[in-house]
């Protein structure tokens, strides 16, 4: 992947660092900016509702507390009546828990790759969204990591899946997937999580120093840590960016690597692949980055941000999408071809149930994911359509709904049709599996506009170091020319 040219502005306009540190600090501490746009409601509500109820912010965070509540009614019931509330079954042993588990794991990796391996790789257009992507792997490795421990059974006992000294001899089974799992996201969090708080040090700092004498100020100056911006204080953040993102990266990879393993180490039909890891990281980064955009672009109109969060930046996006979605659509024929070339009867026989060739069930959904997955990312291939941020707003719903169309097909479809007749069953997920999808999903909308509201969404000293690195670029540019 080469640096961006040189003649690409990704910040548009003149700015001085005063002007950049007032347009991302003052998200924060001006409350009037999360009012000034409004949107659209019914005729009988306008009246009604004040100015400030109809902020998308207070829409949005609104939607979001109403679903999380939704959430902790499932959970309660969940841990008071047991997992048999779900529609997992005999032999569908994993349902909506697996599914959303592998979905919001999937749609973190966006992040750790824009933040650590295009840092590794210097790309500069990752600068104005790095920030973001970081806070929406946070919150959706947390979303990720409830379903396996409510999977359990019983989630007060979770602590046994660690390997602690105790006198009981108890010791976790390390062939389980769930200890792998748990090791992965726990690992995967952690990382996330310090390389998410190294990065906003110094804007914490800036917001220090800009914040009226208060809490604000005290909460800021805490989280600092004491920042005065020495050339010790970059030299060692500069060093601690880097051993963040060297770890960071290899975790890109080995994460959702360890999460195919849950299902490619079995015996199971349409599980037991080698395409597995490849095309699990690759639908992971493909599935992230279209949720990036999907957030991306309203939070852009509605703060005015479209100078920081350029076209270019959409259409880089746009094309990592495109090429790891050319990836999964080859594990996608890898994956067909394999059940029939393996002349194996039981896996001819999953792929006539999936294709709708049998009576098998499910086939419906297959082609969701193929219309969704391939079909619908086709026109990306056009950089009109990757400009066009409608077209871009679309293309990522269809996208996302197609990841999680992905992970119902691998898992329902293939236990629902083992090898003995006798067991083959029916899946079906009930209201209770649908609340707690929903909850998870207005958790993760809730905690990313609490981000926005009270964290730097945008990374203040990155974009004023590139501003300064296209200053100078466009001073040396012609004198560049000249010498060719």
């Amino acid at each position: 992947m080469a640096e961006t040219p040189l003649n690409e502005k990704l910040v548009e306009g003149t700015w001085t660092e005063r002007q950049v540190d007032e347009r991302i600090a003052d998200i924060i501490l001006d409350p009037s900016r999360h009012t000034e746009a409004q949107i659209k409601v019914p005729k009988f509500l306008d009246k009604l509702l004040p100015a400030q109820a109809k902020s998308p912010w207070t829409m949005m965070v609104g939607i979001g507390f109403l679903l999380v509540n939704v959430l902790l009614v499932a959970i309660t019931y969940l841990v008071l009546t047991g997992i048999g509330i779900w529609g997992n079954n005999q032999p569908t042993g994993w349902g909506f828990d697996i599914i959303n588990f592998v979905w919001w794991i999937g749609i973190g990796h966006a992040g750790t790759l824009i933040s650590a391996i295009l840092l590794l790789l210097r790309q500069r257009w990752r600068n104005s969204i790095n920030r973001f992507a970081e806070a929406m792997t946070i919150f959706a490795v947390m979303c990720a990591g409830m379903y396996p421990l409510l999977h359990t059974g019983r989630p007060w006992v979770a602590y046994w899946l660690m390997p602690y000294p105790n006198i009981m001899g108890l010791w976790p089974q390390f062939r389980s997937p769930l200890i792998w799992d748990v090791f992965a996201v726990s690992t995967y969090f952690t990382v996330s999580l310090l390389f998410w708080y190294v990065g906003m040090v110094p804007d914490f700092a800036t917001l220090r120093d800009r914040a009226k004498p208060g809490f604000a100020r005290i909460a800021f100056g805490l989280l600092s840590m004491g920042w005065r911006g020495s050339a010790k204080h970059w030299h060692r953040y500069e060093h601690a960016s880097i051993i963040l993102a060297g770890i960071s990266t290899p975790l890109v990879l080995s994460v959702h690597s360890i999460v195919s393993f849950d299902f490619a180490m079995s015996i199971v039909p349409g599980w037991n692949a080698t395409i597995f890891p490849p095309y699990f990281v690759a639908g992971a980064v493909f599935a992230g980055f279209a949720m990036v955009i999907l957030l991306a672009i309203p939070v852009r109109k509605w703060y005015r941000l479209e100078e920081l969060i350029t076209m270019k930046h959409f259409d880089w996006m746009a094309k990592v999408m495109l090429a790891t979605g050319l990836v999964v659509a080859y594990g996608y024929c890898m994956e067909l071809f394999y059940m029939w070339y393996s002349g194996s009867p039981f896996e001819t026989s999953l792929l006539r149930n999936r294709v709708g060739l049998a009576s098998g069930p499910y086939s419906w959904s297959f082609w969701c994911l193929i219309l969704f997955n391939i079909v619908a990312p086709f026109p990306l291939w056009f950089p009109k359509v990757r400009k066009n941020l409608t077209a871009l707003f679309v293309i990522s719903i269809a996208i996302s709904i197609g990841m999680w169309f992905e992970r119902f097909v691998i898992i329902p479809m293939s236990l629902t049709r083992d090898y003995l007749p006798s067991a083959f069953g029916y899946y079906t997920p009930t209201f209770w599996d649908f609340a707690m999808f929903f909850g998870t999903i207005g958790f993760f909308v809730f905690m990313m506009f609490l981000f926005v509201r009270f964290l730097p969404s945008i990374n203040m000293f990155e974009i004023k170091e590139l501003l300064h690195q296209e200053k100078h670029d466009s001073d040396h540019q012609p004198a560049t020319a000249e010498a060719h």
